[in-house]
């Protein structure tokens, strides 16, 4: 009788801690996304927290005039280098983008983040990040993207 009440818990337990796992996991992907994407790359932060989010294989794509354009991210890393020198200052108050995770997907150690970037109000990009997870944690690995029209 012991051992069925003891089988009966893990399995209506058993829910919740899948839940919390993947709650936990969802929380890595966001911090990772907003430490090394939002905080670093699209508001001037460190080039180290860049570097521990992403890749070393990741490749930024884009789609200009019906041609798929590619980005890798030691370019991205060497613009944003430059950046900081050129203009070492923080952002200005409405220079700051902020972001919002409507989804983000996992299975296994694979992922996909769609988020919205926002700078003074108004939603500036659109993107949909692919993440792997690694013995050292979720690194984003690919990136495509809608830009929004100014409003004005």
């Amino acid at each position: 009788m012991k051992k069925l009440f003891t089988i009966i818990t893990i399995v209506a337990l058993l829910p919740f801690y899948l839940v919390a796992g993947e709650n936990e996991e969802k929380e890595a992907i966001k911090k990772v996304i907003q430490t090394a994407y939002v905080d670093g790359l699209q508001n001037k932060g460190p080039v180290s927290d860049v570097e521990k989010g992403f890749h070393p294989g990741f490749n930024l794509l884009g789609l200009r005039n019906d041609d798929l354009t590619k980005w890798p991210i030691y370019s991205w890393i060497k613009y944003h280098e430059n950046e900081l020198k050129e203009n070492p200052g923080p952002p200005k108050e409405d220079e700051i983008v902020t972001c919002k995770y409507p989804v983000i997907d996992i299975t296994g150690t694979a992922a996909i983040a769609k988020i919205e970037l926002y700078k003074g109000g108004n939603q500036i990009y659109t993107d949909y990040l692919s993440l792997y997870k690694f013995e050292e944690g979720w690194k984003i690995v690919s990136k495509i993207y809608f830009k929004h029209e100014a409003k004005k």
